[in-house]
């Protein structure tokens, strides 16, 4: 079982401080996505994971600061009792109007005239929030999709949840750092990992591709971690 490098109690008071933050912000969201998204208790930390919903989160980004750079796509997936719903499969790119540069074209393989084509953040966030709804998002990597999240919740409604997150690079992270043995930092790359995984090659800096693969990561992580399937949220949660 894996173990949260958060201990018990603050792990429980930061799951308590979540609730109330959840409870307050509900009471003056507007109505519509944010507010129906908040409507829904948070999942307790005690939940098995094989009973929990979970979905497999991904977004292309134009950089790196979520305060400056722009959301390009976003894909997820939902995943729960280590089956992935591929009926479940979402993939959009957004309508920005920031120019993207070469490198960005080069990277995600996103045009100009294929973002035109793109429905607005708005519509893409409601549609994530909608999904989001009662599960714990799965990412790899979370600082990105958890600041550009956050930033895009304020641009939009004025506020922003903290959202429960499952990280499959902070579990590895965490095994390791268990040995006490340095390693290269570039083990924990999400190709990588599904490469120690014995995982096939995926088409990398897609969205709904990369959610995917980092749902199947998080499966093959927990069919060794989970052989008991005593494993909880709270061993996990990020």
């Amino acid at each position: 079982m894996i173990n949260a490098t958060i201990g018990n109690s603050s792990l429980f008071s930061w799951l308590l401080g979540y609730e109330a933050q959840r409870k307050r912000l509900f009471k003056k969201a507007p109505a519509g996505a944010l507010r129906n998204f908040l409507a829904v208790p948070v999942i307790s930390i005690n939940t098995p994971i094989d009973d929990i919903e979970i979905l497999a989160v991904d977004f292309e980004t134009t950089g790196l600061d979520a305060t400056r750079d722009k959301l390009l796509s976003v894909g997820f997936v939902n995943l729960k009792q280590q089956q992935i719903a591929l009926n479940t499969c979402y993939h959009q790119i957004i309508k920005t109007k920031a120019q993207l540069e070469e490198s960005n074209v080069i990277i995600h393989h996103i045009t100009d005239s294929q973002k035109e084509q793109g429905k607005s953040l708005k519509e893409v966030v409601e549609a994530l929030l909608k999904a989001l709804a009662g599960k714990v998002m799965l990412v790899h990597f979370a600082r990105i999709e958890r600041q550009f999240l956050t930033q895009a919740c304020y641009e939009l409604y004025g506020m922003a949840p903290v959202f429960p997150i499952i990280d499959t690079l902070a579990i590895e992270k965490r095994r390791l750092d268990k040995r006490d043995v340095a390693y290269d930092p570039s083990e924990l790359r999400l190709s990588n990992l599904r490469h120690k995984f014995e995982l096939p090659e995926h088409h990398a800096h897609d969205a709904l591709s990369d959610a995917i693969a980092t749902a199947e990561l998080f499966m093959a992580q927990m069919s060794k971690a989970n052989k008991d399937g005593k494993t909880t949220l709270r061993d996990v949660l990020l």
